[in-house]
C-alpha cells in the first residue's frame, strides 16, 4: 500500500494474516449480519472443534476486536484517500469527521453496542484493545503526516495530542452507552475542530508587535 494511506496505516487494510481467512470471513459474516458471534455457532460453521477455533483466533473478544479493527482500518483508508486535497487542521478535522460520521451510523456496530454495551465498550474503548491502539497510532501517523508537510504543528507531543481527540471522540460517539445520552457526532466535530485550530501554531494569528492582542 502506498502513499498517505500507506503512511497512516502501515499494516494495510487486508484481513488479519494471523487467523485464516475462512474463519475471518465467517466471523465477519455474522457480525455484518447484525447477529450475536458465538464461538460454538462459528466452529460448527467453519468445520472446526471449539479448541481448535480458539488455538487459531484467540477468544471471543479478540476475534471482534480483529473484526472491528479490520472494518475500522477500511473506514479509515477510505477517508484519508477522499481528503487529499484538504491539509492540516481541515484535512484533521474531514478525516476525523468522516470516521466518526461513519461509525456512528454503523449498523451492525449499533446493534452490538446496544445487546452487549460492557463488550462493546471494552473492545471497542478498551486501552488494551486493538481497535483504540490502532485507531490512537493511526491518528498519530495522520497528524505527523501533516506536520512533516508544515501544513500543521502544535506545542504538544502527538501522541499526548491523538489521545485527547481519541477520548474526546469516545465521549460523545459512544455516550448513549457511557452517559445514557443520544451521540451528538456533529458536537463531537466541532469539539475536535475547535481543539485542532486553538492548538494549530502554523495558522495562529501573529501576535502585534508590542504585546498581546
Amino acid at each position: 500500500m502506498t502513499g498517505d494511506v500507506g503512511t497512516v496505516l502501515p499494516q494495510g487494510t487486508g484481513p488479519p494474516v494471523a487467523i485464516p481467512g475462512s474463519i475471518f470471513a465467517a466471523a465477519v459474516d455474522t457480525f455484518v449480519a447484525g447477529q450475536r458471534l458465538d464461538m460454538r455457532s462459528l466452529a460448527r460453521r467453519v468445520g472446526v472443534g471449539r479448541a481448535t477455533l480458539y488455538r487459531r483466533v484467540g477468544n471471543r473478544e479478540q476475534l471482534l476486536d480483529q473484526v472491528l479493527w479490520w472494518r475500522a482500518r477500511r473506514l479509515l483508508a477510505d477517508q484519508v484517500r477522499a481528503s487529499t486535497h484538504l491539509a492540516g487542521t481541515d484535512r484533521l478535522t474531514a478525516v476525523i469527521g468522516g470516521v466518526l460520521r461513519g461509525i456512528g451510523t454503523d449498523g451492525p456496530v449499533r446493534i452490538f453496542l446496544q445487546a452487549e454495551p460492557e463488550t462493546a465498550l471494552r473492545v471497542l474503548t478498551g486501552s488494551r484493545s486493538t481497535v483504540h491502539q490502532g485507531m490512537a497510532a493511526a491518528l498519530e501517523n495522520l497528524i505527523d503526516l501533516e506536520r512533516g508537510r508544515g501544513t500543521f504543528d502544535v506545542s504538544l507531543d502527538t501522541r499526548t495530542l491523538a489521545f485527547a481527540i481519541v477520548r474526546v471522540a469516545d465521549g460523545f460517539l459512544y455516550s448513549d452507552v457511557i452517559a445514557d445520552r443520544a451521540p451528538r457526532i456533529g458536537r463531537a466535530v466541532i469539539v475536535i475542530e475547535a481543539l485542532l485550530r486553538g492548538l494549530d501554531l502554523v495558522h495562529r494569528s501573529p501576535v502585534a508587535a508590542g504585546g498581546p492582542v
